[in-house]
């Protein structure tokens, strides 16, 4: 029927995928250039990496892994001299070319998911020989908790950057109060963890 949404295994697990997908680019939004590729942590994430990360990642899952290459050719990264060489983009990479990438090696993605069953069987080339046979729905399952585990990186470093948080645009699942009440909760926990801290 009209405006209900298809339910099942695959599509659920499609559906969460999507939603880590828009998170991640919407916590791009309304930051500066500097600010999509700071890194935020000592080993270095940054938000616009991460978005170029996870392109990589469906473009091979859903890509090579079911003999379903992907026909753009994706830069060859030289592990070798930098193993965190999909984890960050150069000056001359701009947001834009980054962002249109993601979208689409998505499109390959779902075709690839809407095309074959759970069950279809692939082959992961970089994973060990013992278990590099695997089925579609275990690469769903494998993207869409990576993407997610990426997104929650994401929250994490957009809050550090603007104090912006929230799980989806229209949709922050944030409690409903102002800056001062955060900054007298916050003062609250570190005062918690203080004490806690004298007792041991």
């Amino acid at each position: 029927m009209l405006g209900m949404t298809v339910s099942g295994p695959k599509a659920d697990l499609h559906r969460y995928l999507r939603s880590a997908r828009e998170a991640m680019l919407w916590k791009l939004d309304g930051l500066s250039e500097y600010d999509v590729r700071r890194p935020m942590t000592p080993t270095g994430t940054n938000l616009l990496g991460l978005v170029k990360h996870l392109a990589g990642i469906e473009f091979g899952y859903f890509g090579d892994t079911f003999a379903r290459p992907y026909h753009e050719p994706l830069a060859e990264y030289d592990f070798e001299n930098d193993p965190t060489a999909d984890m960050w983009t150069t000056a001359e990479q701009s947001r834009e070319d980054i962002i249109e990438f993601y979208r689409r090696v998505w499109a390959h993605a779902d075709a690839t998911i809407d095309t074959l069953d759970l069950t279809a069987e692939g082959s992961v080339p970089w994973w060990n020989e013992d278990h590099r046979t695997v089925t579609l729905h275990q690469i769903l399952v494998h993207v869409t908790t990576e993407t997610h585990r990426h997104a929650g990186h994401a929250d994490i470093l957009r809050e550090l950057i603007d104090g912006a948080a929230g799980m989806l645009n229209g949709n922050d699942n944030m409690a409903a109060r102002d800056s001062t009440w955060w900054q007298q909760y916050r003062a609250e926990l570190e005062k918690t963890a203080q004490q806690a801290a004298e007792r041991r």
